[in-house]
């Protein structure tokens, strides 16, 4: 790979770093915001029950794309196979995105829901195992840091702002401004992911066997066993599968919880759309900390800002709920959230990419997609224990501040398994 100067990046991480500006728009106007209310008024014109069939679908592609990940990654592993599989489950994810526009029936939209969502989760699982074909491992840290950044203005605020004017210039009422900004979606994650396609090769691989289908599963067994041997590695992911949950769980559930505590939604939204435009700056910033300081460091300093985010998010509900109809309780709660969402922006991005850059680094690159096929397994399986902490919690003390509260247990368990992981891996270098 050729030698570049610290601050340039190459044509293939640039090249890279652009796919995360391409599909970012997919997890804000589909998954997020758009599609839902689109396809809730769909199922409300035919009575059917949008929240019922929306989970559903939710819960199958996740689930399809989890069981599938290990296997996939161990195929691509294969050399020539990981673009191939990448492009396959790219042209699945634009493709009935865009065929989602054609239809006005709920269950044609939930079936391009579903197949477009493995889509685009797949060509994710491919994308991240690319990491360490793109760059060095010194240079991991801020080159996947880059990369959510340009996603937050790729994906969560310029083709997003886009949206929300061709909404309201044509109406929220008008099923054709949603079907057009079903068609933006796809073409703009179409279009920038071509110097993907073009300029990102294989280059670590494991030489294609005869038999493909039993070197696929013999080393799928060799990864969950050398995983579970390697103990630096399997705590770090343990640590990331308690972790990465409660920020999943805090990102699904903040405009919840704010509404139930009868916060005003149009403040709550621009709180949320703050949250996006300080993640780009303090996404390429904690890249720069974690070279400085160490990637586990800069990870355990975001686990304890979300611990923080919890114990404000409490006392603000807290406060509410012992002052009911009290006005100023009620300006300060929203100035909390306001507060929560800057915090939220400054960590958000940077946990997540550093996670990814880590675990590159931790992992034999030629073996990187069966690696990242686990990887992807915990972080989808990751949304199950947060939301169930909420409820619970909810449910047995009647009290909302008290469910999010539980959260930071999961990033209290997080923590400790990070710096056990940390000394696990710092004797096995010493070794």
């Amino acid at each position: 790979m050729a030698k570049t100067s610290k601050k340039s990046f190459t044509k293939t991480e640039k090249s890279w770093i652009l796919y995360d500006w391409a599909n970012s728009v997919y997890a804000t106007n589909i998954l997020a915001v758009i599609f839902p209310i689109y396809f809730g008024s769909v199922c409300q014109a035919n009575g059917a029950d949008n929240l019922v069939l929306w989970s559903l679908g939710t819960s199958v592609s996740t689930f399809v794309v989890a069981i599938l990940a290990p296997v996939l990654g161990a195929l691509a592993d294969h050399k020539g196979h990981k673009m191939k599989l990448f492009s396959l489950f790219l042209v699945l994810g634009v493709g009935f995105t865009l065929v989602s526009a054609l239809f006005d029936q709920h269950q044609m939209l939930l079936v391009g829901y579903v197949l477009s969502h493995i889509g685009f989760s797949g060509s994710c699982l491919f994308y991240d195992s690319f990491l360490t074909d793109v760059t060095t491992p010194e240079r991991m840290d801020r080159v996947s840091s880059w990369g959510y950044a340009m996603g937050y203005i790729g994906g969560s605020t310029i083709p997003f702002l886009i949206s929300i004017v061709i909404l309201f210039v044509m109406g929220m009422d008008n099923l054709l401004a949603f079907k057009l900004v079903i068609v933006l979606t796809s073409l703009w994650w179409a279009v920038f992911s071509i110097p993907f396609l073009r300029n990102v090769r294989q280059i670590h691989y494991i030489e294609a066997q005869k038999n493909l289908v039993r070197s696929t599963l013999s080393n799928l067994v060799r990864t969950a066993r050398d995983i579970f041997s390697q103990k630096h590695i399997f705590l770090f992911i343990l640590a990331y599968f308690f972790y990465i949950d409660g920020v999943g769980t805090i990102i699904s559930v903040s405009t919840s919880y704010g509404s139930k505590l009868g916060l005003d939604n149009i403040s709550m939204i621009l709180a949320l759309l703050m949250t996006q435009i300080v993640a780009v700056p303090f996404s390429i910033l904690f890249g720069r900390l974690a070279g400085k300081i160490g990637a586990l460091k800069a990870l355990c300093g975001a686990v304890a800002v979300y611990f923080f985010i919890c114990l404000v998010g409490f006392y603000m509900g807290f406060n509410i709920e012992n002052h009911p109809g009290d006005p100023q309780a009620l300006t300060l709660s929203l100035v909390l959230f306001w507060c929560m969402a800057f915090l939220v922006g400054t960590v958000q991005g940077g946990i997540q990419a550093i996670s990814r850059s880590h675990f590159g680094k931790l992992i034999p690159p030629e073996r990187s997609n069966e690696y990242f096929g686990f990887f992807d397994i915990f972080g989808k399986f990751a949304a199950v224990i947060g939301p169930l902490l909420v409820a619970l919690f909810t449910q047995l003390t009647g009290r909302d501040s008290v469910g999010v509260i539980s959260l930071a247990l999961l990033f209290l368990v997080g923590f400790v398994l990070l710096l056990t992981g940390q000394r696990q891996q710092t004797d096995a270098e010493s070794r």
